[in-house]
């Protein structure tokens, strides 16, 4: 293994290493891209459970492994891949680095098939200990800094390319991760636990009455809104969202681990609903 923090807890490639092998038999000869590649843990960890795997990255001169190339790749150009080609993509630690989020996952869902799946890890921007810290001074955490230019350009080397690799400057929590997901073509298929946050597990008896009282509040108030769409309708959305903020997995959780699964092409994803959509002259 060339990477031994997969065998380590409290490191995130721990939970995907058995997330992976808890479905062994679907990963064999599935095509999986994985981007940002790394130094290849990934990658060779999807390789042991037979999987065709093509790793990309911004840098691939970082990628460890011998007997499988690493591309280089730019996720806001393209991915060098046909579309509806492959049957996964991992993104793991990868999306808080992407300046053009949502271009991103458009452009995982392209080279998705249907039903195709869309694992993302990142560190939790939704659990109560992130939620403090981005309110007391707009830090990832208690301990550092806000996003700032000494700390958070990782990586420049113009002799490969004009691309900066930033460090976590563009955060974002579960909520942000589901309607880009949405717009792009996905549904959340499964929101993983992957350890406890011990600072945030402090906090949540302080903090979660008022969460749970103002999330119903928000929710009951918002179903009244709109009253030319369906109740049905606001009701798949609001209470999707309702059990992502009110669920003490989400709030606990050290770090974010979700499965996608494409449910439309790009150009079938469409949301315009006539009764609520301003024209540009009522707007104006």
């Amino acid at each position: 293994m060339i990477d031994n923090h997969v065998n380590n807890p409290k490191s995130p490639k721990y939970p995907v290493k058995r997330f992976f092998w808890s479905i062994k038999p679907e990963m064999k000869d599935k095509i999986v891209i994985d981007i940002p590649a790394g130094n290849g843990v990934t990658t060779e960890i999807l390789l042991e459970l037979d999987a065709k795997v093509e790793p990309f990255d911004l840098f691939p001169e970082y990628f460890m492994l011998k007997n499988i190339e690493c591309k280089r790749a730019d996720i806001m150009e393209k991915i060098p891949v046909a579309d509806n080609y492959a049957d996964w993509v991992v993104c793991q630690e990868g999306i808080e680095h992407f300046s053009d989020q949502l271009k991103a996952f458009k452009e995982f869902s392209r080279i998705l098939k249907i039903e195709g799946k869309l694992l993302i890890t990142t560190p939790s921007y939704s659990n109560l200990s992130a939620k403090l810290s981005y309110l007391l001074f707009e830090s990832e955490t208690l301990k550092q800094m806000p996003p700032n230019e000494i700390d958070d350009i990782w990586m420049s080397d113009k002799a490969i390319t004009e691309e900066l690799y930033h460090g976590h400057i563009f955060l974002l929590g579960v909520q942000k991760l589901r309607i880009l997901a949405k717009l792009a073509g996905f549904r959340i298929k499964e929101i993983r636990y992957v350890r406890i946050s011990k600072s945030s597990l402090f906090l949540f008896p302080f903090f979660y009455p008022f969460i749970f009282i103002g999330s119903y509040v928000r929710y009951f108030k918002n179903l009244r809104k709109h009253k030319e769409i369906s109740m049905q309708s606001k009701k798949d959305v609001y209470r999707e969202q309702l059990k992502i903020n009110t669920d003490p997995r989400t709030l606990l959780n050290h770090h974010t681990f979700i499965v996608f699964e494409k449910e439309n092409d790009l150009k079938n994803v469409y949301f315009r609903m006539e009764s609520i959509v301003k024209p540009f002259n009522k707007i104006m």
